[in-house]
């Protein structure tokens, strides 16, 4: 019940992104603002991610993780209801930052308790049948807010995420376990930088972490700016949006139902040399949209889906294995990962709106390539570090 819980947590945090895009053109309206607000509202959501990850981290590690996760959980459900108040959309775009702080919660608590409860093939596993679960947000995410913002104001919407995160504030009160505490920590400015001086010293783990911030950009990118693609420019309604959106999250979902097949029978570096192809080819597929004359975003969409296969099968083994590079404490580590990767994203975010609404969404497609490229470069050199890894300690054995 613990992981049900957690993922209940997990999705509605996601779906109140996810249904906010669509609905994001009714809010903008409603605020009588632009439609470069749109993508706004996912960065400083990201941002909110990102700007805590460093100290709830380590809180985590010194007080444990179920108090931390306990507040997370309140904190959001707070802000849910306080955005229902807001009078501009400065002030929206201020909640939105404080709402994204629960994505803060979800990997640097719940999903390290998750790494450290169970063994590697059980929590892959695990982790793949509840990104399924978690997908759902994305997948009906848009196909529900577009629906939802028909029959009731947006501001509705939120009084629903907090009452669906109470529930997991439930479950987690009751199922959620404590891994051992290490009371020692102290907490301090001195021993924190002297902590992150560490990991940035670590070049195996920034390798791990840069590749799993730029994996991710294409999907968070398209999130944040396909309603200016397929609803400002495309003039598509609302709910050819939401339908054009499914073989992206389609393809992210099948990608983990493979790992969870595959992890029986391949070890995490085969798994992730595997999904390396269809992660980097659909991203070069999506380039080639710029010569479709007829049903380009569709095209797109499925060239982003083939890529999100890659994707739904790279990314929890990235994470674990870069959770574990090192033998520091997981909660630091995992804060560490959370604030490249978000950071990562966000200035991505910013730089692909940039580019779009100066040269459209060839060059757009462009970018993701390129950060397919760059997840390539990085990966290659963070296997590279490990086998050196295995030659040094082979030497030092025989020796």
């Amino acid at each position: 019940m613990f992981p049900v819980s957690l993922v209940l947590f997990e999705l509605i945090v996601y779906i109140t992104n996810d249904m906010m895009q669509p609905a994001m053109v009714e809010v903008v309206k409603y605020f009588h603002a632009g439609i470069e607000w749109i993508p706004t509202s996912l960065t400083a959501y990201l941002s909110g991610g990102m700007c805590l990850q460093w100290l709830f981290g380590p809180l985590s590690d010194k007080y444990g993780r179920r108090p931390i996760m306990f507040f997370g959980v309140c904190f959001f459900i707070f802000s849910c209801l306080l955005i229902t108040f807001t009078v501009n959309i400065k002030q929206f775009i201020l909640v939105r930052f404080l709402q994204g702080m629960g994505l803060c919660f979800i990997g640097t608590v719940g999903y390290t308790t998750i790494q450290e409860s169970y063994d590697e093939k059980t929590c892959i596993k695990l982790i793949a049948i509840m990104a399924n679960i978690a997908l759902s947000a994305p997948l009906f995410g848009p196909l529900g807010g577009a629906f939802i913002i028909k029959i009731c104001p947006w501001q509705g919407m939120f009084v629903g995420f907090s009452l669906i995160a109470l529930l997991s504030l439930i479950g987690l009160f009751n199922f959620m376990p404590e891994p051992p505490i290490n009371k020692k920590n102290n907490i301090t400015s001195i021993n924190l930088f002297k902590n992150y001086k560490f990991l940035f010293k670590d070049f195996k783990f920034l390798c791990g972490a840069f590749s799993i911030g730029f994996a991710n950009v294409p999907l968070i990118v398209w999130i944040a700016i396909s309603p200016v693609i397929l609803m400002s420019k495309d003039k598509l309604t609302m709910l050819s949006y939401a339908i054009l959106q499914m073989p992206v999250f389609i393809g992210l979902i099948f990608g983990n139902f493979t790992l969870s097949f595959l992890s029986k029978l391949k070890n995490l570096e085969d798994l992730i040399k595997f999904a390396g192809k269809p992660l980097v080819i659909g991203l070069i597929l999506a380039v080639c949209s710029m010569f479709i004359k007829v049903h380009s975003s569709l095209f797109l969409t499925t060239s982003l889906g083939i890529y999100a296969f890659g994707l739904g099968i790279a990314n929890p083994c990235l994470t674990r294995i870069t959770l574990f590079t090192n033998n520091f404490r997981k909660g630091s580590v995992s804060a560490i990962m959370g604030m490249i990767t978000i950071l990562i994203l966000i200035s991505n975010i910013e730089f692909s709106k940039k580019i779009f609404l100066w040269k459209g969404v060839n060059a757009f497609n462009f970018l993701n390539m390129l950060n397919g490229f760059l997840w390539l470069f990085f990966i290659i050199l963070f296997f590279k570090q490990n086998r050196n890894n295995l030659l040094l300690l082979n030497n030092i054995k025989k020796k």
